[in-house]
């Protein structure tokens, strides 16, 4: 299950580390755009297998930025 950005801008944040358990609707991420904060919410219950973007990077629209496990 990847978790995708819903819109292009800077990743400001990363609430997850790889293997932590997030549930659906919990956010992971958070982007910085335009000079507001938009979160990048996980849509299903998994555990953090990758964190493919670091903070600072600047992330696309529909960009996977968490893969969760499964």
């Amino acid at each position: 299950m990847n978790i995708r950005s819903n819109m292009s801008g800077s990743l400001w944040k990363v609430l997850v580390n790889v293997g932590d358990q997030v549930e659906e609707g919990q956010e992971v991420a958070i982007l910085e755009s335009m000079k507001m904060e938009i979160p990048i919410v996980s849509e299903a219950s998994g555990v953090v297998e990758a964190i493919l973007k670091n903070e600072g990077d600047f992330v696309q629209e529909d960009e996977t930025v968490v893969r969760l496990q499964g």
